[in-house]
């Protein structure tokens, strides 16, 4: 992958409507484009122009995935400042995100973990990334 490649990270839910909702509000994403009725799919895509990377929720009519296959499926975001960390937890849970312990222990050294109602999880790491 090269510089000016876009990472989509898609995944589907039974409830579209609020899942867009909950990552708009609680992330701060816009909505990038929509879609419905693409082949019976219905779907958003959330993100920041400038950000090399979207969140994409689709879901198919007719049709139940069900909740998260696991308390590990994450997507986890390095938030460095620590006000502006805690502002983003306040976020996640005003957006209807549940709180919860993770899964793996690390992430709750200098990181918050907050489910949405699909079941799957969303790491908010107070901490610059390194390799």
């Amino acid at each position: 992958m090269s510089a000016g490649h876009v990472l989509r990270v898609a995944r589907p839910t039974d409830d579209l409507a609020t899942v867009a909702a909950m990552y708009q509000d609680g992330l701060g994403f816009m909505v990038l484009a929509q879609f419905t009725d693409h082949e019976g799919f219905d779907g958003v895509i959330l993100g920041r122009p400038q950000h090399p990377y979207h969140l994409e929720f689709t879901q198919q009519r007719g049709h139940r995935v069900g909740p998260a296959p696991t308390q590990d499926h994450l997507l986890v975001f390095y938030v460095p400042d620590g006000a502006e960390w805690e502002e983003r937890c306040v976020r996640m849970e005003v957006a209807g995100f549940r709180r919860v312990p993770s899964y793996n222990p690390y992430w709750d050294v200098r990181g918050r973990t907050f489910e949405d109602v699909d079941g799957y999880r969303v790491v908010l790491q107070n901490a610059p990334w390194s390799a």
